[in-house]
């Protein structure tokens, strides 16, 4: 028995909860896992872990060994992790994960100027707009929005914000009217993305106050929605970076711009598994991203900052 193996296995299936998702992870069948751990409880002649068909729990021996397997890897990990960066540059295919409206603006961006930087590392990018199991998909980094929930296992860190905004098509607004305030979007037809939230909160200085989204369509991707929008097909809310060239265009035109919709804002974060597995290219990625939008998120600040002070020196 390899048991340094087999201690990964066996915290790799006390992370994940499942004989199955840690053989995808690790690339076993879960006969194998299964196998690996029980050669581990036998070598120690003790329980490690109470299976049922629908759970498994540590037994108390099992957290005993688990905290130890856990320093010991870790202190492997950093070991080979030290060896490869002195040895060798980040290298071979990042596989991520994220949001298509993300995907097509600022991670396209993001990976230019990482690759600028990193020659060797090369990309498959899996773009999406409804839900997507992180830890099934097997990729080494994803980006999600606040609305989608990230397994607990995962390491998750908050990096830029899309602003939303609410837009319809001219020929639908002349067809049925524009609305002045919340309340005037019960005679109006909705259109929104399937797993987002089936209520909106408008913001004003006069308080809050909620709509129901009941509309003739919902799509599990918001090029679906927008294309319904740009049909005459109805309101939607939909990311600015994906309409604002409709917008500028007159295609589309901005409604009830003076309230803040949702917060205004979808927030976007980085994430990951567990630091004591990364390898060199998604921790440099890591980095490198998190870096990067904080530089940017600082300049922003920096030009916010300033402009009250040209304004009232102009004054």
């Amino acid at each position: 028995m390899n048991q340094l193996q087999a201690m990964r296995v066996f915290t790799r299936v006390v992370d994940l909860s499942s004989f199955n998702l840690a053989g995808k992870q690790l690339g076993m069948s879960a006969a194998a896992v299964t196998r690996s751990v029980g050669m581990l409880e036998a070598h120690l002649n003790m329980r490690l872990l109470n299976r049922s068909t629908r759970s498994l729990s540590l037994t108390e021996a099992g957290r005993l060994y688990l905290e130890g397997c856990r320093a010991v890897i870790e202190k492997l990990d950093e070991v080979e992790s030290e060896l490869v960066r002195a040895t060798r540059d980040p290298s071979g295919v990042l596989r991520i994960a994220a949001p298509a409206v993300f995907a097509s603006g600022a991670l396209t961006a993001l990976l230019g100027a990482y690759r600028d930087v990193n020659p060797r590392v090369d990309f498959d990018v899996t773009a999406y707009d409804s839900h997507i199991d992180m830890i099934e998909g097997g990729f080494d980094v994803c980006f999600a929005t606040d609305r989608q929930q990230v397994n607990a296992s995962l390491v998750s860190r908050k990096l830029t914000s899309v602003k939303e905004t609410l837009a319809a098509a001219p020929g639908y607004l002349a067809r049925k009217g524009v609305p002045h305030a919340p309340g005037d979007l019960a005679q109006h037809d909705l259109l929104a993305v399937s797993d987002s939230p089936r209520s909106w909160d408008f913001a004003s200085a006069e308080g809050m106050q909620r709509v129901s989204v009941n509309g003739p369509l919902t799509a599990s991707g918001y090029a679906t929605v927008r294309a319904a929008a740009l049909a005459e097909m109805g309101i939607a809310l939909l990311p600015l970076p994906l309409v604002a060239d409709d917008i500028a265009r007159g295609t589309l035109l901005p409604v009830l711009n003076t309230f803040e919709v949702n917060d205004g804002m979808q927030h976007v974060s980085i994430v990951y598994s567990g630091r004591n597995y990364l390898t060199m290219k998604v921790r440099s990625f890591i980095d490198f991203a998190v870096e990067r939008f904080r530089a940017h998120s600082a300049h922003a600040a920096h030009g916010a900052h300033n402009a009250p002070v040209a304004l009232r020196a102009v004054a």
